[in-house]
């Protein structure tokens, strides 16, 4: 499955954002997920995850401003973004914690002081 992350944009520091991340109930009920931010230059790196179960663990450079969740409906996994900082920029994507598949196309996200 490639899955496609969306809800980027240009924001100042400060501002929020919200990217989704569209899938099947039943997939999302088998894999724990994860978002994964890529910064201009650097690899991508897992931000958050969310578990089957429900628990979500955000990186620590994130944590008090992220948020990882899911709709009701288990079709639509969520990233809330407050207080966005520079160094947030990058892109974006959604994948499978455990062995990701092909990845998607990510969202970018650009903030500015």
């Amino acid at each position: 499955v490639q899955l496609q992350a969306s809800g980027g944009g240009s924001v100042q520091a400060g501002g929020s954002l919200r990217l989704s991340c569209v899938a099947t109930e039943r997939f999302f009920s088998n894999n724990d997920m994860a978002w994964y931010h890529q910064a201009p230059g650097k690899q991508r790196e897992p931000v958050g995850v969310i578990t089957v179960a429900g628990s979500t663990i955000v990186a620590d450079s994130v944590s008090g401003r992220f948020t990882i969740g899911m709709d009701n409906a288990r079709v639509t996994m969520y990233l809330q973004m407050n207080d966005l900082k520079p160094e947030d920029t990058g892109v974006y994507y959604c994948n499978r914690r455990w062995r990701p598949d092909t990845w998607g196309r990510g969202t970018l996200v650009t903030v500015s002081s």
